[in-house]
């Protein structure tokens, strides 16, 4: 069984780890045209994201596109699960790495990718989990995982649930090519980590992540 480990301080006194000089420059001088002007981005509910602080980002997940825009629309890094083999392919290695991605191995179990997110929670970042696991091609939660919920009870984080809005239909399964349409990104309110490691208590949280998600989904579009 995996035992719980709690942070040496609360969650809420964690410093954030201050993003490197390579994803600063990544954020601000390729995903920020790319989402701002190529994609015409907007995001909603910025002041909702603790800016300090271990938190489980949970979002829909349409597009190999989501997670720079993420990092980049939430105003804090994002770290996010990678392949072990990308960060041995030169310089892309570096990138991710300076942009917060930790690598697992291929055929990993999902104990030890568990452990490899909780570490990065305890250290105070940001950890993104794309709830249903896979791209869905209508862009939709359609079948949640209780992953998020499980690192949040592990390490005593709040959820963030995020809804990314039309990737899916600019750059989504099936699709021939890139499509540029808008998409925009809203930001819910943050959930307080499950009571517990049981499954009730995780399918209560994952419950109320693809709720409010797929509720900011159906608000649509930023409108100015």
């Amino acid at each position: 069984m995996l035992r719980r480990r709690k942070p040496a301080e609360p969650p809420g006194l964690l410093s954030n780890p201050k993003p490197s000089l390579t994803y600063r420059l990544i954020s601000y001088l390729l995903v920020f045209p790319v989402y701002r002007l190529l994609f015409r981005g907007r995001t909603l509910g910025n002041a909702q994201v603790p800016m300090d602080g271990a938190l489980v980002v949970v979002a829909n997940h349409g597009s190999h596109l989501d997670p720079p825009l993420l990092g980049h629309a939430l105003g804090r890094p994002v770290a996010f699960m990678a392949k072990a083999e990308l960060f041995k392919v030169p310089l892309l290695g570096r990138i991710i790495r300076a942009c917060g991605a930790y690598p697992v191995s291929r055929g990993a179990s999902d104990r030890e990718a568990i452990r490899v997110a909780t570490d990065r929670l305890l250290e105070g970042w940001a950890t993104g989990v794309f709830i249903d696991g896979t791209r869905q091609a209508n862009g939709r939660v359609n079948n949640p995982q209780a992953g998020a919920a499980l690192l949040a009870a592990r390490a005593g984080a709040r959820l963030l649930p995020v809804a990314i809005i039309n990737s899916h239909r600019a750059f989504g399964p099936g699709n021939s090519g890139l499509r540029l349409l808008p998409i925009h990104i809203r930001i819910g309110t943050p959930i307080p980590p499950p009571a517990s490691r049981k499954r009730a208590d995780l399918d209560l949280a994952t419950a109320a992540c693809q709720e409010q998600i797929n509720g900011l989904l159906d608000q649509g579009l930023i409108r100015p």
